[in-house]
């Protein structure tokens, strides 16, 4: 039975370059079944306690988690605003969150970043690494491209610099050990 590898980035845009990163990571994953997920259809309002004790929680966020119970490891792009996650991903993890503490529900993680820059979103990488294992993933590989527009090819869908690709190649056999 092919392993089942979730994967998604931490950004609600239709053009994210991180998104673009996790299809070419998951596409490494020989083998495994594949589910993208777009946190843009996950969408709700702004976690707020008030909110939480007058309507619950909101049924997407139920659905998130179905689909990470669903996978047997997951590939997120973590997107990097002003050296944090993104507001959108923070407010979906908030309110799965309030469902049970282990949103990540111990499965093995490749966590990956990449920004136009020469830092590679490597501040939220190295939050997120730090984090998640308190929440129940299991951080098996993180992986940061710097300088996106030089570095990977976006028509090709592929990284183009021969040692970052190679790095990419063995942090996803990390997890699909």
């Amino acid at each position: 039975m092919a392993m089942k590898i979730l994967a998604f980035s931490a950004s609600n845009s239709s053009v994210s370059i991180n998104c673009a990163l996790v299809n070419y990571a998951a596409s490494l994953a020989q083998g495994a079944e594949i589910t993208k997920l777009d946190i843009h259809d996950y969408e709700m309002p702004i976690y707020r306690h008030d909110r939480e004790e007058e309507s619950g929680i909101p049924q997407l966020a139920h659905d998130f988690l179905a689909q990470i119970g669903e996978a047997d490891a997951l590939i997120i792009g973590m997107t990097e605003h002003n050296g944090l996650y993104t507001a959108a991903f923070k407010n979906l993890f908030d309110w799965c969150s309030r469902i049970g503490r282990e949103v990540f529900q111990g499965k093995p993680i490749l966590l990956t970043s990449t920004s136009s820059g020469p830092g590679g979103a490597d501040r939220v990488l190295d939050l997120s690494e730090k984090a998640f294992p308190h929440f129940g993933g299991e951080v098996r590989a993180a992986f940061s491209l710097p300088l996106y527009g030089e570095k990977f090819d976006a028509a090709a869908g592929r990284i183009t610099d021969a040692e970052k690709d190679a790095e990419l190649r063995a942090a996803v056999a990390k997890l699909l050990a």
